[in-house]
């Protein structure tokens, strides 16, 4: 699988198989992910990853725990604005379409959102974890290694899902995992492998032409 391709079939996995994820093959994803790009070399990140036993009893904090907060770094600005705020109610309705839930019905919708603290089924977690204390630019890098974790999963035939939602309980998660004080949970990630019989995962969101997003300057003209 070349980079296009896996840059094409990434996508948020939201049903998964219960088929175990070997460590091996996690490690195995973090040892090529640690190559992601990171401004000075600080690598501003590091990852825990759960399975098993460990996996449930993060499951359970979850529910014990919930609603929750995102506290002071929430996952989007409030009052979002255009484009953006159409981009993201065209995804969720076209996702409750897929899964035949009416706007309506919004206990069936919450349902399926609290179904991101199960990982959706997926038997591997990953929480990415950074210092407060770093700067925008270190978060960029954060994100940058968080692609390239999804991008070397694919490539092994591992699906994943970025979870932000999992913002809502950092404070007991950090509490749970141990973490230094400055330290702070970013988000989660399912991984694990795809099942494929289910209708949301046949999901695409749109993406604009590159048109749209980019401008070319100082390029020679088109002398053909």
């Amino acid at each position: 699988m070349n980079v296009s391709d896996a840059l094409r079939k990434r996508v948020s996995t939201r049903a998964f198989k219960a088929d175990a994820v070997p460590e091996s093959l996690v490690r195995g994803i973090l040892e090529v992910a640690r190559f992601a790009p990171s401004g000075g070399n600080l690598q501003p990140w590091k990852v825990i990853a759960v399975a098993g036993a460990e996996r449930d009893s993060v499951v359970a904090l979850a529910r014990a725990n919930l609603p929750g907060d995102e506290g002071d770094r929430a996952v989007y600005p409030a009052n979002l604005w255009e484009p953006y705020r159409t981009r993201r109610f065209k995804l969720g309705e076209d996702m409750y379409a897929l899964l035949g839930i009416p706007r309506e019905n919004k206990a069936a919708r919450l349902m399926h959102l609290a179904q991101n603290f199960d990982f959706f089924g997926a038997p591997v977690g990953l929480f990415f974890i950074i210092e407060r204390r770093m700067g925008h630019g270190q978060w960029a890098h954060l994100g940058m290694f968080m692609q390239s974790v999804a991008l070397a999963a694919i490539d092994r035939g591992v699906a994943s899902c970025m979870q932000e939602a999992w913002a809502r309980i950092r404070g007991p998660l950090h509490t749970h995992f141990g973490l230094a004080e400055d330290e702070m949970i970013y988000c989660g990630m399912a991984l694990g492998y795809a099942d494929e019989s289910a209708p949301v995962n046949t999901l695409r969101s749109d993406r604009t032409e590159v048109d749209e997003f980019a401008s070319f300057r100082g390029f020679p003209g088109d002398e053909g």
